[in-house]
């Protein structure tokens, strides 16, 4: 600790809970917990979705990168807090600072257009039945989501840049549990407006492309769900949209409040909570949520099981 202290050391320091040591037990608890969840239920979807047939289609494909990149979230956070809720060493090196904020900021972009992608998936199972296997081709798909991850990570290497630039003239403490864009700016030493306006332009501009896309699909789906004159029809077909539209609700309602929202009105106590929401809860409760009164992903599992047990 005392070449942390020292000149020597380039590195910054996560306070994290570190003014509430009473909380710190609680939370490592609580965030192993949802971690081991969070591992199990998307794990599963991602082998279900290779190992079952049924579950080989454009809507699954999407929701086993979504899981796999709520894994890769998941995982570039917390097993790092976790040792710093349990340990006095609250440091972390300027390279592994810059990675995080890189890996995390690309795959949280990624999941932001991601969800854009499969709203236009729905879109094109529900008003294009007829079609949908020939819109929705294995091609198209894996290029969508590859398009994804190449806007998600480009933006991530602009907004990242962007922030390391700033000058902090020594300060490296950090009041966060994570390496995060608001948290970092407010270690610099000079007026910040020219570099939040430029991020806040960047990220308006990401966002705008998934809404506008989610916008267009549902208002379409909408249409053509009322045009079904059977009960049964309708909730089937809002059904299966439900999922989606809560999992968005919950990913974009935090994202905008931790990173679209004015520097001044930026409260770093809430500022952790709301991360540790997107960064835990959500890819905790995104496999329940999609699987929760789903017939397809339910029977896969129950033939997965059995298989096991018939092999024994």
């Amino acid at each position: 600790m005392e070449q942390k202290n020292g000149s020597s050391f380039t590195g910054f320091v996560l306070l994290g809970f570190s003014d509430r040591p009473q909380l710190e037990l609680v939370l490592f608890v609580v965030l192993l917990i949802f971690y081991l969840f969070t591992l199990l239920g998307n794990t599963t979807i991602i082998a279900l979705s290779h190992l079952d047939p049924h579950l080989q289609t454009p809507m699954y494909f999407f929701l086993s990168n979504l899981s796999f990149l709520d894994l890769c979230y998941t995982t570039s956070t917390v097993p790092q807090l976790l040792v710093h809720l349990r340990g006095t060493d609250k440091s972390i090196s300027f390279g592994g600072c810059v990675a995080q904020m890189f890996v995390s900021l690309g795959l949280g972009c990624t999941e932001c257009i991601l969800l854009g992608v499969m709203a236009f998936d729905r879109y094109a199972a529900i008003c294009r039945p007829l079609h949908y296997t020939v819109v929705m081709h294995p091609r198209l798909c894996a290029l969508m989501a590859s398009a994804s991850w190449v806007i998600g990570f480009a933006n991530s290497f602009l907004q990242t840049v962007l922030i390391f630039l700033v000058p902090r003239c020594g300060r490296n403490k950090i009041d966060h549990f994570l390496c995060e864009v608001p948290p970092l700016l407010k270690l610099a030493c000079v007026d910040t407006t020219a570099n939040e306006s430029e991020l806040f332009f960047l990220g308006v501009i990401i966002l705008l492309i998934p809404v506008a896309l989610i916008t267009f699909s549902y208002g379409r789906i909408v249409r053509a769900v009322l045009r079904i004159k059977s009960s049964a029809g309708q909730r089937k077909a809002f059904g299966t949209c439900g999922s989606h539209i809560t999992v968005v609700s919950l990913f974009y309602g935090t994202a905008i409040y931790a990173y679209l929202q004015p520097s001044n009105n930026y409260s770093q106590d809430h500022g952790k909570f709301v991360s540790l929401f997107y960064t835990i809860v959500t890819p905790m409760v995104n496999p329940v949520i999609y699987t929760l009164r789903n017939k397809d992903v339910t029977g896969a599992m129950k033939k997965v099981l059995c298989r096991g047990h018939d092999s024994r």
